[in-house]
Formats: structure tokens, sequence, C-alpha cells
């Protein structure tokens, strides 16, 4: 897979083995930063917090991203499947309710090799911005439990503007089709096996952010919806007027009612605080915690 990367969508062909792809990534995983996550979903972060990875660089490469200095060329620790297995165990021995791989679809060779070495005794978790080939999601399926895809865009026309990829939910909705068949399983609160579907609202596209959800019903599976009003401007947000400001209240709550008059009980909503700074990962070398 990596000496001619075919591994994402974008097919760029790199020999990731003596350089790197579109991505960003090279023949490593690379390892920004990892620890407790307070701040997910209830049923994934728990009680003692979600056993957090976050790898460097990225396929889609959103202009808004929250994690844009390690998305967009961001670098960390190489690591090989041994050094990532003996990570994931660490998390475990911390007392992590889950190990939570943030943007791993660009490593998937790599992260499959280190869960060969040794599976968890605690669930996986899959977290993801879903634009991915289903080749790879089948590579790395029989090791993750839970899923937690990204559903970012139904637009062409916004995709391309944000992420210059106007395929993005030709390709999204194909791979959440896939996770979503995942059974959902809960043991006294905590998700232990399933997919939980995340949409972000964007400032101005609240009718995308329908469709999206319209799209997301028809589907009739068991999957959760996690309806999230946490945008907060982020690293090129300023090149585009619109997403230059938070979310106001009166356009989450247009896209809360249609998911509520909708029926549909597995849901997550989101409180207008969480649109705050102080929510985002610390990828510095200041504290060893994420928060």
């Amino acid at each position: 897979m990596l000496t001619r990367c075919r591994l994402c969508p974008v097919r760029c062909g790199a020999d990731r083995t003596t350089a790197r792809g579109a991505c960003g990534a090279g023949e490593y995983a690379e390892v920004v930063k990892y620890g407790l996550h307070p701040y997910e979903e209830p049923c994934i972060s728990f009680a003692r917090g979600s056993g957090t990875v976050f790898f460097a660089g990225c396929a889609l490469r959103c202009a808004f991203c929250q994690n844009y200095e390690i998305s967009h060329g961001g670098r960390g620790e190489k690591a090989d499947a041994a050094r990532l297995s003996a990570l994931f165990a660490e998390l475990e021995e911390r007392g992590a309710d889950n190990i939570n791989l943030v943007t791993g679809a660009h490593y998937v060779p790599q992260i499959a090799a280190a869960l060969r070495l040794r599976r968890p005794k605690i669930p996986v978790v899959w977290n993801t911005h879903s634009y991915e080939t289903e080749e790879a999601l089948r590579e790395i399926d029989p090791y993750i439990d839970v899923y937690l895809p990204d559903l970012k865009f139904f637009s062409p026309k916004i995709s391309a503007r944000y992420t210059g990829k106007a395929d993005y939910f030709s390709v999204a909705s194909r791979a959440v089709s896939f996770m979503a068949k995942r059974r959902c399983e809960l043991q006294g609160g905590k998700m232990v096996a399933g997919c939980i579907v995340r949409h972000l609202v964007l400032p101005l596209c609240v009718n995308d952010s329908i469709e999206v959800m319209r799209w997301f019903l028809s589907l009739g599976t068991g999957a959760y919806f996690s309806l999230m009003g946490q945008y907060t401007p982020c690293g090129e947000s300023g090149k585009f007027p619109e997403l230059s400001r938070r979310l106001t209240a009166r356009e989450y709550k247009k896209a809360e009612d249609f998911l509520l008059a909708s029926g549909y009980e597995n849901i997550f909503l989101q409180a207008r605080s969480a649109a705050d700074e102080k929510f985002i990962p610390d990828f510095t070398d200041k504290k060893d915690s994420l928060f």
C-alpha cells in the first residue's frame, strides 16, 4: 500500500517509504500527542476518559480544522508497530475507557500491525473524517469496536470550498454506510460496540446540515447521531468571511428542531457552551495532558 500509495481517495501514488503523501504522512505512523480525553460523547469519555491518540497529517485537510496545526503538515513522534502497541497499553494502564484513534485513516497498515501485536482489553474507537476508502476500512474493521465518523458535508460546492474535494459526500457516505452497520452495545452507559455519526453545523450551512441528517435517517440503522454546535474559528477560517464567527443559537436550533422532529431517539445534542477554545486539545509540550 505504501510504495505507490492508493490508501485514501486522493490516490496520490506517493512512495511513502521515501517521501510523504498528499496527506503529509510517510512510512511510519506519527503521534503528536496522546492522553485521557474527558470531552467526547458521554458514552465514549465515560468515567475515566477516552484514551485518545492524535496522529499527524490528514487526507481531507479542512480549512477550519480545530486540529489544524497537526492535520496540515504537523509532525509527531515516529512510531513503529511495537511503539504504537506499547502506547495503547500505556493508556489502558492509565485507566482509559477505550483507545480512541483520531484521524488514523492514512496509517491503516501501521495501526493494524500494532493491533495485531496486542489487542487492547478495552474497546478500540475509530475517530475519522470519513474521507476514506471501503478497502481501507475493511482492513482495519476486524480491530475496531466503535466507529466515530464525521459526516461533514452534503453539498459538493461546500466541501470543495472548505476542503478542495467536491467528492466528499460521495466518498464519505459509502464509508459511513459501512461503519453504521456496526451494532450498538452499551454496558452501564459505556459504548463497547457500535457507531456514532457526528456532524458539525457550520455558519450559514444549516440547510446542508439538514440534508446530511435526512440522508443519515434514510439509512435506517441503529447508529447514534451526534449534532455538534461547537464550531470555533480555527486554522484558515479567516480566509472565509462566513467562518469568522461562531454558530448562532438560531442556526443550531434549526438543525436541532429538524432532528428532534424526526423522532429519532439515538441522538446526542450539544450545548452552545461547547464552542470554546478550552475544549480544543493543547498539542504543545507545555503540558503533559491534552487540556
